[in-house]
C-alpha cells in the first residue's frame, strides 16, 4: 500500500479539502473527461449531493465547482483572479475551460443542491454533466469526494481504487504490525522507511523541495493568521483571535512566573491561526484535511519555537513519519468527516502530529506507533457538527485542542517504552466501526449536535 506523502499533504484553499478542493480537482476531471469525447458539447451541469449538499454553502462547495468548471485549480489559486470570474459567470452565464470553447453554465439554473438521500458511494457524491444546445445532457459522469482532496468516480469506487495498492515500493505495510515488523527487520526508522518508498517514485531532489514547500505554505499560514484580525465570513460573525492571543503571549514572554500551562495557549494559537486563514478560504496545506489543517502545522511550530533541541533539518522526518501514519488511518479507516466524523479528521491529524513529533524527539518506531494510538484514542467518537455549516464552530478551537493532544500523546509514548495495550490498528480499526455506526446528523450534514443547538444568525 503506497500513499505519498504528497497525496497525504496537499497545498489547496479554504475552507475544506472536501467539499472545496475534492469539487475543483472533480470539475477538472470532467473537462478532461469533455475534452477526450468525439463530440462537442454547448453547455455543463452539476448536481450536489449528500453532505455536499447540506453543507456546501458553508463550505464553498457551490463556488468551488463553478470555479473548477471554468477551469481553476486549487494548487495555483489566485484569489483575485476567481473573485473576477465568479463575477462575469454570474453576468453571462458562461464558462471558458481551455480546450472547450463557451459553455453555457447559469449557476442559478444549472447548479443543483440536491437534499434527498445521498448517493450510494459515499456521503459526499456530485454528478456533473455535459449538455448539448436544447440543454439535454448527452454526457454524465459521478464523482466522490472521499476526503483529504481525494476523487473517485463512481466506476473508480466501485472497482476498488480506494484500497488499491499501487505499484510495488520497498517497504509496503498496510497496517501498524506491517510497519513495525518491517522497521525491526530492516533496522530503519518509518522515515526512513517512507523516504525509500518516495524514491521509488521520484527523485531525492524533488523529494526534498516537495517537503521544504509543504513546511513554507504551512508556516507561512501561521504567519498570516497571527498577523490577521477581523470577521471570518459566513455570516457567524465569529471574530479571529489568533492574532490577539499571540500579541498577548509575546507581550508575556520573558515575564517571570508565567504559568507552565501557557504553552498550551502557544499550541493553540499555532493551530487557530491555520483555520482561521482556512475558514477565510485562505492558501492551506490539507494535513490530512482542511478542516484539521492546524494541527499538524502548529506541532511542527511548537517544535521548532518552544523544544531546545529541535532542529529545521528534521521537519522532512517529522512530515514523513505523519504522512505514514496517515496513509495507514486512509487505507483502513477514513479521514474525512462525511464519513466518518470529526474523529477522521481532527482524530487523524492528531495521530499524524503525535507520531511525527515523536519521531523528531527520538522516539523508536514503537514509541511513534504508541504516541499515534494514543493521540487517536482520544478523539474517538468525536462528531462532526459544525455550526451553519462552516468550518469555523466548533472547527477552530478543535485543532489547536487537537494539537495539545498531539504533544501529549508524544510526551507519554517518549517516556514509555513502546509497549502498550492497544495497538494502533485496534484504534484505527475501531474508529471505522464507531463511524458505520454513527448517525448521519453528526457526519458533517450540519443537522445535530453543536449545529442544531447553537442560533445560526
Amino acid at each position: 500500500m503506497f500513499l505519498s506523502v504528497f497525496d497525504m499533504f496537499k497545498v489547496g484553499i479554504g475552507p475544506s479539502s472536501s467539499h472545496t478542493i475534492g469539487p475543483m480537482v472533480a470539475a477538472a476531471r470532467f473537462l478532461d473527461h469533455l475534452r477526450a469525447q468525439p463530440f462537442k458539447v454547448a453547455g455543463v451541469k452539476a448536481s450536489l449531493h449528500g453532505s455536499l449538499a447540506f453543507t456546501g454553502v458553508g463550505h464553498a462547495t457551490d463556488r468551488a465547482t463553478i470555479l473548477g468548471l471554468a477551469g481553476f485549480r486549487a494548487d495555483d489559486y489566485d484569489r483575485d483572479k476567481a473573485d473576477a470570474e465568479m463575477e462575469r459567470i454570474a453576468a453571462e452565464g458562461t464558462v471558458h475551460p481551455d480546450g472547450l470553447g463557451t459553455l453555457t453554465f447559469r449557476p442559478k439554473e444549472h447548479l443543483e443542491f440536491d437534499y434527498g438521500p445521498a448517493l450510494k458511494g459515499h456521503a459526499n457524491g456530485m454528478i456533473l454533466m455535459g449538455t448539448d444546445a436544447q440543454g439535454d445532457v448527452v454526457t454524465q459522469v459521478t464523482y466522490y469526494s472521499i476526503g483529504g482532496g481525494f476523487v473517485l468516480t463512481e466506476d473508480e469506487l466501485a472497482d476498488g481504487a480506494d484500497k488499491e495498492d499501487g505499484a510495488p515500493v520497498p517497504f509496503p505495510f498496510k497496517s501498524a504490525v506491517e510497519m513495525l515488523d518491517m522497521a525491526a527487520e530492516s533496522g530503519l526508522s518509518i522515515a526512513e522507511m517512507k523516504r525509500k518508498n518516495e524514491l521509488s517514485r521520484i527523485s531525492a531532489a524533488d523529494l526534498d523541495k516537495g517537503l521544504g514547500r509543504l513546511w513554507q505554505v504551512m508556516n507561512e499560514c501561521i504567519d498570516r493568521g497571527l498577523t490577521t484580525d477581523g470577521i471570518l465570513p459566513g455570516g457567524l460573525h465569529v471574530k479571529r483571535r489568533a492574532k490577539g492571543i499571540h500579541d498577548a503571549l509575546e507581550a508575556e514572554a520573558g515575564v517571570n512566573l508565567t504559568a507552565p500551562h501557557t504553552i498550551n495557549d502557544w499550541m493553540s494559537t499555532y493551530a487557530m491561526a491555520v483555520n482561521e486563514e482556512n475558514a477565510a478560504g485562505g492558501q492551506v496545506v490539507t494535513a490530512p484535511t482542511n478542516g484539521a489543517a492546524g494541527v499538524v502545522p502548529a506541532t511542527i511550530r511548537y517544535y521548532i519555537d518552544h523544544v531546545p533541541s529541535a532542529t529545521t533539518a528534521k521537519i522532512s522526518d517529522f512530515l514523513l513519519t505523519a504522512a505514514a501514519i496517515g496513509g495507514l488511518v486512509k487505507f483502513n479507516a477514513s479521514i474525512s468527516g462525511a464519513e466518518a466524523g470529526c474523529q477522521a479528521e481532527v482524530g487523524s491529524a492528531a495521530a499524524m502530529a503525535a507520531a511525527g513529533l515523536c519521531a523528531v524527539l527520538g522516539g523508536t518506531p514503537e514509541q511513534i506507533e504508541n504516541a499515534a494510538e494514543i493521540a487517536l484514542e482520544h478523539h474517538l467518537g468525536m462528531t462532526c457538527d459544525p455550526v451553519r455549516g462552516l468550518v469555523q464552530v466548533p472547527c477552530i478551537e478543535r485543532n489547536g485542542l487537537g494539537a495539545i493532544k498531539a504533544v501529549s500523546a508524544a510526551s507519554l509514548a517518549i517516556r514509555g517504552d513502546g509497549t502498550h495495550l492497544v495497538p494502533l490498528d485496534a484504534a484505527i480499526e475501531t474508529m471505522r466501526q464507531t463511524g458505520a455506526d454513527m448517525s448521519e446528523k453528526y457526519k458533517e450534514t450540519a443537522l445535530g449536535g453543536l449545529a442544531v443547538n447553537i442560533p445560526n444568525c
